[in-house]
């Protein structure tokens, strides 16, 4: 996560200390989204300022300057405006110090926050896509046995139907054989057995044609309605896919509205 001040900022803030006007940050860069704090002279809005004990090192600066200006001196002769700059020149630096490690405390905190909340988010958004994947591919699982049970039950009746009438027309061929054996000598009556098988022959001819035809029907009409299925299934998926695309967005949306106003009542308050 990058996070950075911005070389304005900086240079706004060197330009304050060389017209001994402290400022405040300008801008931080946070991710993808940027939160502009406006800078402020001390005027116009008063910041608070942190007490700090004087360390050895500032007593022993402040050392020389206390002693003239308590010398008999420096309360006859000298104005002690000098002394005063120069304590103000100190609380100013030290307070600088200050704002500058607490902004940068805050922007570490800020940098942990935004790491924790994209690796939940991103966990979240692998859980429910595997959710999602998981129910289509069941889906199209059950979709493809069931399309394939009616393919299969539409073949095997037609096959038990060509069985059955092979079988009867076997068994018809067979009766003819033996009427013509038996009925030789007599050609007129072979002739009109003949003609019988033959038509018979024929009806069963065209009920194999009729058969073969609608089992073609059949498998068109099938193959139809599957095409339909599919493009539902499809529309569906298409569907799902958008509603998890903007349930994604918005809930995008959220978590970075949230940590905009996280932040900016962090900074703040």
């Amino acid at each position: 996560m990058n996070i950075h001040l911005s070389k304005s900022a900086f240079y706004c803030r060197q330009k304050a200390n060389k017209n001994k006007i402290p400022m405040s940050l300008t801008k931080v860069e946070i991710s993808h989204k940027k939160i502009l704090v406006s800078s402020y002279q001390s005027n116009q809005m008063p910041r608070k300022v942190v007490k700090r004990s004087a360390s050895p090192s500032d007593k022993e600066e402040m050392s020389p300057v206390l002693a003239r200006h308590s010398s008999p001196e420096m309360r006859d002769g000298e104005s002690p405006n000098l002394l005063t700059v120069s304590k103000k020149k100190e609380i100013k630096g030290v307070n600088d110090e200050e704002f500058g490690f607490e902004m940068k405390k805050m922007l570490e905190s800020f940098e942990v926050d935004i790491t924790k909340t994209l690796a939940n988010k991103r966990k979240r958004l692998e859980t429910f896509t595997q959710n999602k994947m998981k129910n289509s591919n069941k889906k199209i699982d059950e979709i493809w046995k069931m399309q394939q049970t009616e393919r299969q039950k539409l073949y095997d009746d037609y096959c038990n139907q060509m069985n059955n009438i092979l079988q009867q027309w076997d068994v018809d061929l067979s009766k003819s054989k033996e009427q013509e054996e038996k009925l030789l000598a007599v050609f007129k009556q072979h002739q009109k057995l003949c003609q019988q098988n033959s038509l018979v022959q024929q009806q069963k001819l065209m009920t194999l044609h009729e058969l073969h035809e609608q089992f073609c029907k059949g498998l068109k009409d099938l193959e139809r309605n599957h095409q339909e299925q599919q493009s539902t299934v499809l529309s569906e998926l298409k569907k799902e896919m958008a509603l998890l695309q903007k349930r994604i967005l918005m809930d995008t949306q959220q978590q970075e509205m949230a940590n905009v106003r996280k932040s900016l009542q962090s900074m703040l308050f």
